[in-house]
């Protein structure tokens, strides 16, 4: 908690004060249930959910005092379950109820807060995923394309224009929702 304090307090000496937390770290440590360490388990939380916590609970004293704040979680459509990946989905999945409980406890602040899941997107820790699987990166980001209405991949830039209008005053009267970001893929 002691790091996330100092690093909003860096933030809001820094800048003058603070109006946007985007929690986006994320690990992946994925293997099938029956093989992966408490380690793996308790690494992809942590990341996943604590560090949203203690950073989330240090900006929202600043959040509450000037009754202004946007706060942007990442989760991913692996919250619905994905193969080898227990820890990583029920990250995601908690990142959903910890968004809707933010948006419950601190609307009433003026805080909004949203969260993010996106689909498949063409990042280096996709890469590695096909580099992992022994897959060409072409090959395995078309096998994903294949699989949602729009017939393509996702861009880093698809997810920033999705968090640009969540973290503006255009979105002020959304609070506690998870805007999937997946070209269709979840909708079948």
């Amino acid at each position: 908690m002691a790091a996330a304090e100092a690093a909003i307090r860096a933030v809001v000496d820094g800048l003058g004060g603070i109006h946007i937390l985007v929690n986006n770290a994320g690990i992946t440590r994925d293997n099938l249930l029956f093989k992966m360490t408490e380690q793996d388990w308790d690494l992809v939380m942590g990341v996943h959910l604590k560090g949203p916590f203690n950073m989330t609970k240090a900006a929202q004293k600043h959040f509450v005092e000037q009754k202004y704040g946007k706060i942007l979680n990442l989760s991913s459509v692996s919250a619905l379950g994905n193969r080898g990946q227990a820890n990583y989905s029920a990250a995601k999945m908690g990142v959903r109820g910890f968004t809707r409980t933010l948006g419950i406890e601190l609307g009433p602040f003026g805080i909004n807060a949203n969260a993010i899941a996106p689909g498949f997107i063409a990042t280096e820790m996709t890469d590695a995923t096909a580099a992992r699987l022994k897959m060409d990166v072409e090959e395995f980001r078309k096998l994903n394309a294949d699989h949602n209405p729009v017939r393509r991949v996702g861009f880093p830039e698809d997810i920033a224009a999705a968090a640009a209008f969540l973290c503006s005053d255009e979105a002020s009267y959304i609070t506690g929702q998870t805007l999937y970001v997946d070209g269709g893929a979840k909708l079948g």
